[in-house]
């Protein structure tokens, strides 16, 4: 939960409440369910502040109950401040990354999807379904899902990384760990800031705040913001850019703090994004590259991923979030009480040509999301005597998902079936000669005419996903000795769901069975056949000629089966082509459509002060993520629910099965570390051994998600952070991850059984390094640079490509690897980027700057899938290029 902090404002009124004293560390507790904390939580979340900006680590937190210095707070967590935010010209959260190594964010699908990971573990998708693994919090309040979470950095005050398993304090959904932000708030004094910064590709950032106390106990402040910048991808297709910033934010926040009474601070905020996003490179060509450019559609050239991309129209990306919360802080008797309770909304509307081409094969891919989201937090926080601190709490989340959408062919995907389909079968069918045969076939020439792969045909979609989850938890810190603390602490999670789907199928290719047609049309073959061999009227033997033909020529007879099987076998190659087949929608009569998980978590830790500059630490700890579900056209029944859904009457044409929900992710982490101080220098350490069961991985498919259970996976490895000041002007830092995760077994991936294997997308070394000069040069003015490089070292980009694996529909065991799979392979990431600036303070309360990020252009590729309906393709997610510009900051 969420650590209480926040400027305790020292309160008597005059010149104490002027400072508004942030004494105080808010941590922010994870909400799903959660795990409120608040003091007590501050003694696990308390930070491990970015490297060069506090050399002696002399940031006061409350950690149970008492103020500690960052130095003696015993758990893994980063800082990185107001300070370093503006240095380092961060402009929304997913900048992080280069300033804490352990932490990885990227944006893929749309504006609304980002992913975090911290350690290798965390996933997300945009997918409103899936609940991430590291918990997001601004003020203490969780944002549930990315859409929520993406925030310019307007009046921040800090972000606190905690890495490794926090559900003991933050509840459900921190099973890799949390981001906490922590806002400015209302002073006691009036004052502002203002900034406005520009830069290449023309982007326009402008955000400010203003503080001013209303009365001797009421104190308010407002801040906003827009960010706008144009795409710096080229849309050859559509003639645009892609790729684009478009958003503004405000928000609002009101303080009173009675000489005698309770402490309230509330916040209301609202933000909107309309951008164009995400560019889309074709990175492997196939047959169906070649069947694109015949009906005069455009891809890019594999071997120039970061040069034009083609959509034939601009995707969209709509979103609308706001909220509000309030917090109360009252302290009676001893026992410290505090109760946060928030309401947020959420609403995302993108549509994507998701062929990623300039030609209208899927004319839309859309998605309408609406969320809503009720969080009640209590905690009470007291210290027993000298030597114990305590904390006691409860959590509640309500949350109300609602999403309609489709997925429908575009004006050119028959004439591109077509030339697929006169490949696949070396130009004996075509969709024509399909539609009348599978007609004549089922007795009516007709029937399937013009129907196949035809204009606005395809999916619509709609899911309702309803989650309630209750947290109950505690922690103790017992000073057994002078120097030694053992910290306990237990949460009890029970976490329920309740969801359906509607989801209904117009794709006439998709819901025929080739099985079947291939079986009729062999009869038919065979029939044809020995009736021209034995001259029959009307062309066709009937089943007692057939026989008596086989008997009088077995040869003949064999050679006439084998002959036409050949030819009906083409059919099960158009297997390809059946992109959206009929849908068992759920609640049905084998599945009911709930979950209900219930978990203990807890944490345990031993913290020795060798002495005031050396503190020492071991710590076990658990965490806990509940069931998540797949609310999206791959949503299959479970494998295990075969036999029943077919002998219940409910199997549909090609009914597939996969990923209807994934079971919750328990993880475990054993951690050993320690934490110097001297005067002109910082070092931290932890080495730990993590692991997680039933890990929800989730793989992208282009159009749809693969949502498995890996049975377990781990990672150990160590974190480095460290600073020094060789002379009061210069001051240099170093943040070093080194990680050698695993697959200790996951037999039914995407891609089969890959037990013992690497997990992609994790590095197994990042970096950061840092140098801040701070030179005087006269009066109020100094001169301020300040650089720093991140690295990860090389990684694979996806585990492997599930386009490129021919699975049994029935069994779901892989048959065989198709050719090109190990083309795959190469896509590899490399990050190597330099972000600078140099800064002229002219005075306290104004400078000028200029800053660049990824100066070295370092382009890579994030992601990568299987390119939709182009079968042996590959497609990838761009990153960011080289950005620059100047920026102005006023304070008053």
């Amino acid at each position: 939960m969420k650590q209480t902090s926040v400027s305790r404002a020292l309160c008597a009124r005059g010149a104490v409440r002027a400072k508004n004293v942030a004494v105080s560390f808010s941590s922010h507790r994870r909400a799903a369910l959660g795990a409120g904390a608040a003091g007590l939580a501050l003694a696990l979340a308390a930070p491990a502040i970015a490297a060069e900006d506090q050399v002696n680590n002399e940031i006061v937190v409350t950690a149970t109950k008492r103020e500690q210095t960052l130095q003696q707070v015993p758990v893994a967590v980063t800082v990185t401040t107001a300070d370093v935010i503006n240095r380092a010209k961060i402009r929304d959260i997913k900048d992080l990354t280069s300033v804490v190594p352990s932490l990885r964010v990227s944006e893929h699908q749309s504006s609304a999807q980002t992913d975090f990971l911290i350690r290798g573990f965390g996933n997300g998708a945009n997918n409103a379904g899936i609940e991430p693994s590291v918990g997001v919090f601004i003020d203490g309040v969780y944002r549930s899902r990315s859409a929520a979470q993406i925030a310019d950095f307007p009046d921040v005050k800090r972000v606190e990384v905690l890495r490794g398993p926090q559900s003991t304090l933050f509840g459900k959904n921190a099973s890799a760990g949390v981001v906490s932000i922590s806002t400015m708030e209302p002073q006691f004094k009036p004052g502002g800031s203002a900034e406005v910064s520009y830069g290449n590709y023309n982007a326009l950032v402008v955000k400010g705040m203003y503080t001013t106390p209303l009365s001797d106990t009421v104190a308010v402040s407002v801040a906003g913001g827009y960010n706008r910048r144009d795409g710096f991808v080229h849309d050859g297709g559509t003639g645009g850019t892609t790729n684009n910033r478009n958003r503004w934010f405000a928000r609002g926040q009101l303080l009173w703090v009675p000489e005698n009474g309770p402490r309230v601070r509330i916040i209301a905020d609202y933000s909107q994004i309309n951008e164009t996003c995400c560019a889309v490179a074709n990175l492997l060509s196939s047959s169906s590259t070649a069947a694109i450019q015949a009906v005069g559609g455009k891809v890019n050239a594999p071997g120039n991923p970061f040069g034009d991309v083609y959509n034939n129209f601009p995707s969209t990306n709509r979103i609308r979030d706001y909220g509000f919360s309030a917090q109360i802080d009252h302290e009676i008797g001893g026992v410290k009480l505090t109760s946060i309770t928030a309401y947020r909304h959420n609403t995302n509307y993108n549509n994507q040509d998701s062929d990623f081409t300039s030609a209208d094969l899927l004319g839309q891919n859309s998605a309408n999301v609406r969320i809503n989201t009720f969080t009640q937090e209590l905690r009470a926080t007291a210290k027993l005597g000298e030597k114990v601190n305590l904390l006691l709490g409860a959590y509640y989340f309500n949350e109300k998902i609602n999403q309609t959408g489709a997925l429908l062919y575009g004006s050119q995907m028959r004439s591109y079936a077509d030339l697929l389909i006169r490949g696949a079968s070396g130009n004996t069918l075509n969709v024509n000669s399909l539609e009348g045969t599978f007609g004549t076939l089922q007795g009516n020439p007709a029937k399937y005419t013009g129907q196949f792969f035809k204009q606005g045909n395809g999916l619509s979609e709609a899911y309702h996903l309803a989650n309630e989850a209750i947290s109950i938890f505690g922690q103790m810190d017992w000073k057994i000795a002078p120097r030694v603390t053992l910290t306990g602490g237990l949460n009890y999670t029970n976490d329920k769901k309740r969801y359906s789907t509607g989801v209904v199928s117009s794709d006439v290719f998709s819901g025929i069975d080739l099985n079947a047609m291939r079986t009729a049309a062999t009869n038919a073959g065979i029939a044809q056949t020995i009736g021209g061999l034995l001259s029959v009227p009307g062309g066709f033997a009937s089943p007692a000629q057939i026989a008596g033909f086989a008997g009088a020529n077995p040869a003949a007879y064999n050679a006439v089966v084998t002959g036409v099987s050949n030819q009906t076998a083409q059919l099960l190659a158009l297997r390809a082509l059946q992109f959206m087949p009929p849908f068992l929608n759920v609640p049905n009569a084998v599945e009911p459509g709930r979950t209900n998980d219930g978990n203990l978590s807890f944490t345990a830790r031993i913290a020795y002060e060798a002495n005031r500059h050396l503190n020492f630490y071991a710590s076990i700890g658990t965490g806990f993520k509940a069931s998540s579900i797949n609310l999206s056209r791959d949503s299959r029944p479970a494998l295990s629910d075969a036999a029943a859904i077919a002998a219940s009457g409910l199997a549909t044409t090609n009914l597939r099965y996969g990923g209807r929900f994934a079971r919750p992710e328990k993880s475990t982490v054993y951690e050993a570390g320690m934490k110097a101080n001297w005067s002109v220098a910082t070092l931290n350490f932890a080495a730990f051994y993590q692991t997680i069961k039933d890990f929800q991985s989730n793989i992208f498919t282009g159009i749809g998600f693969d949502l498995l259970n890996a049975d377990k996976e781990s990672v150990y490895g160590f974190e480095f952070e460290g600073s020094v000041r060789p002379t009061p002007e210069l001051t240099l830092g170093a943040a070093v991850t080194y990680l050698v995760p695993k697959y200790d077994r996951f037999t039914n991936s995407s891609f089969g059984n890959i037990s013992g294997a690497t997990p992609a997308g994790i590095a197994p070394i990042s970096t950061t390094m840092s140098a801040t000069w701070d030179k005087p040069i006269g009066g109020e003015q100094h001169l301020i640079l300040r650089g720093n490089w991140h690295y990860e070292s090389p990684v694979q980009n996806q585990d492997g490509m599930p386009g490129f694996i021919s699975k049994n529909p029935l069994t779901g065991a892989v048959i065989s690897y198709q050719p090109g799979l190990d083309a795959a392979r190469p896509f590899k990431r490399t990050v190597s980027e330099i972000d600078a600036s140099a800064t002229w303070q002219l005075s306290k309360k104004f400078e000028l700057s200029l800053w660049g990020r990824n100066l070295t252009d370092n382009r890579y590729i994030s992601v990568i899938f299987d390119s939709p309906a182009q079968s042996g393709s590959i497609s990838g997610y761009v990153n960011t290029p080289r950005t620059f510009g100047v920026a102005a900051l006023a304070k008053f």
